[in-house]
């Protein structure tokens, strides 16, 4: 039989004995390969996890929002309202409920009823609502670091992966002493593999990030415009109460007259 006949032959059988399915891929692999491509798996199920959790997580609080607006406003008295509020359930009740206590324990003291330390106890209102502000979106900005580490860094743990299966693929080329298709194509396809699922953890991350961290964004912007609408509206009442309180003060002093 002609020599290139059976080199034909040889080399199908070998190509048909390599499994070069995503398994067989991952079988080939040595362990440093291993762990590349089960890091990156595990990191890609972790982040579709977090990004269907945060998804639903920022739906629920901008409804929230909607919906406690619409009684803040709707709310004939703040005082009732906040009784209503046993626990803040989102941030921008724990906003209002954080004020409404500093303003009423002023006013329980009888702070508010002195001119010269009104001013004070607004500008302190105004701070508690500021910190409370960013210790919640400290709460929703949970995981997007991580998110915004796997965009980075999974590209470059793949690129790892695919410049060590390379490398491996090219030691087995020299041990065996053959260049056909048959040695070489298995760990290119494995050294391809982990950049692949690299990608595959990086893309959604990336993607998600931006969007997330957009919303998140105009999210604390709804919250910084409450906190101004409510400080206001604490002016408002406490300039009411101030001008019944002198209008009473000098009804009085007129029937004493």
């Amino acid at each position: 039989m002609d020599p290139q006949t059976i080199d034909q032959v040889q080399l199908a059988g070998s190509m048909a004995a390599n499994n070069l399915s995503v398994m067989g891929l991952f079988d080939h692999a040595d362990w440093i390969g291993k762990i590349v491509i089960t890091g990156l798996f595990l990191i890609s199920i972790l982040t579709w996890a977090i990004i269907f959790d945060k998804a639903m997580k920022l739906h629920r609080l901008k409804t929230r929002a909607s919906f406690f607006e619409e009684r803040f406003w709707s709310s004939g008295s703040l005082d009732v309202l906040y009784d209503k509020i046993k626990r803040p359930t989102d941030p921008m009740q724990a906003v209002f409920v954080a004020g409404m206590k500093e303003w009423r324990g002023a006013s329980d003291k009888g702070i508010l009823a002195n001119p010269t330390t009104r001013s004070g106890i607004q500008a302190r209102v105004d701070r508690i609502l500021q910190v409370t502000i960013g210790r919640e979106m400290a709460q929703v900005e949970t995981w997007m670091t991580f998110l915004a580490s796997v965009g980075s860094v999974a590209p470059f743990i793949g690129l790892f992966g695919t410049v060590w299966g390379i490398m491996h693929s090219f030691i087995g080329i020299a041990q065996a002493q053959n260049t056909s298709l048959a040695v070489v194509a298995p760990g290119i396809a494995e050294a391809l593999l982990a950049t692949a699922i690299g990608l595959v953890a990086a893309i959604p991350a990336t993607a998600a990030y931006n969007k997330f961290a957009t919303e998140i964004g105009r999210y604390g912007a709804r919250l910084d415009n409450f906190a101004n609408d409510f400080v206001a509206t604490l002016s408002r009442n406490l300039e009411t109460r101030s001008g019944e309180r002198e209008e009473t003060t000098g009804v009085a002093g007129w029937a004493r007259r």
